[in-house]
């Protein structure tokens, strides 16, 4: 079952198409990470599935209603946090949440208590007093209180110090182990990111350029260097980021498969030394980005 579906979303603004023709499933009880550079349009995406923005064309469906149509049942269904989250700064943090309250049925207090403590949030500081971090994380409070079955996080750790980030996601992770729950979280934040997604979809210039689970794809993917005696050989049209430089050739593999893979490396390059290693979600990233824009006449060898 999925929880969100799209099928050839997009949205213009003028003659800039800043979503094009977007096709995603995010899969119940999953944590989906939406990846992107800045301007890749995954704010435009969220705000689109959460109603806040209509669609130029296509669809997209969240918890089985059409995003067009989403009321107030379903938002008390969905917990929404955004870096540019607009909060009533002169209510202190214990108005917020005596304020939130009452419109969520599902409201748990024992869960409330537990991360006030865990985030020490100040109940009576006014949240126009708070640090930045400090504000995100009274917002993440507000959204997972009511256990809400979909959590949406654009950008939550832009600008946070490196403690504020750990009990931003302890928090999410703490709930989300419990399976109650599916979280899509869209960042340019990648290191981060890994800590929590199982799935990982990845944007680029408006463009849905895969998703996978992440395990799947930090399978799939080798960094591969080759010291052969300087042959002439060329890419194979699975490998990515080809670099020749005398008798050292670098690439990517993405589709590693294990020994079958490594025998194909070995015919291609007989004699030679080979070494291939794991890649990060963030080493991923830039090699499929960097592949994709590549000039098309800009020459593999």
């Amino acid at each position: 079952m999925n929880v969100i579906e799209t099928h050839a979303l997009s949205r213009r603004f003028g003659r800039t198409e800043a979503v094009h023709e977007l096709t995603l499933e995010v899969p119940a009880g999953s944590v989906t990470a939406l990846l992107g550079s800045n301007g890749a349009g995954k704010t435009t995406t969220l705000k689109m599935l959460m109603n806040l923005l209509r669609p130029t064309s296509g669809s997209a469906t969240v918890l089985g209603v059409p995003s067009e149509r989403l009321g107030e049942r379903e938002r008390a269904r969905i917990g929404y946090v955004s870096e540019n989250q607009d909060l009533p700064r002169w209510m202190t943090v214990r108005q917020l949440l005596d304020y939130c309250r009452p419109f969520y049925p599902t409201w748990d207090r024992d869960l409330e208590r537990k991360l006030l403590a865990q985030f020490e949030l100040p109940e009576a500081r006014k949240l126009g007093a708070l640090s930045r971090g400090m504000l995100m994380k009274a917002a993440l409070l507000s959204s997972l209180a009511y256990r809400p079955q979909l959590l949406v996080l654009d950008e939550p750790f832009s600008g946070l110090d490196p403690l504020v980030r750990e009990d931003f996601i302890r928090g999410v992770l703490e709930v989300s182990d419990a399976g109650e729950w599916t979280v899509l979280v869209s960042s340019h934040d990648i290191e981060e990111v890994e800590r929590l997604a199982d799935h990982i979809a990845l944007m680029d210039a408006g463009r849905l350029e895969l998703r996978e689970p992440a395990e799947a794809l930090q399978g799939r993917f080798r960094r591969v260097e080759v010291t052969h005696g300087g042959e002439n050989v060329g890419p194979a049209p699975e490998w990515i980021g080809w670099e020749r430089a005398g008798t050292l050739t670098r690439f990517v593999e993405t589709r590693f498969a294990g020994a079958a893979t490594e025998r194909t490396w070995q015919e291609r390059f007989p004699g030679a030394t080979i070494n291939a290693q794991p890649m990060s979600l963030r080493e991923i990233f830039v090699a499929l980005v960097r592949a994709r824009r590549k000039p098309a006449n800009e020459s593999a060898a």
